[in-house]
């Protein structure tokens, strides 16, 4: 699943770089670049996080079967 993880952090880019330009529309370029590398990295650990409750869960699920 390596491309639906890189596409998860592309998107997580954007949506930060989109944020950044509502807050501050005259954001710069420094402005806009840290914010998707703060977005990059944090879809990336959400990514992370949730991949670990899913595995953390899935032995609990079947021994209840």
């Amino acid at each position: 699943m390596g491309i639906l993880d890189t596409l998860g952090e592309v998107a997580g880019a954007v949506a930060a770089v989109e944020g950044a330009e509502k807050l501050d529309p005259n954001a710069g370029l420094l402005t806009k670049g840290l914010a998707a590398v703060a977005g990059f990295k944090g879809a990336g650990a959400l990514e992370e996080m949730v991949g670990k409750k899913e595995d953390e869960a899935a032995p609990a699920d079947d021994s209840q079967s």
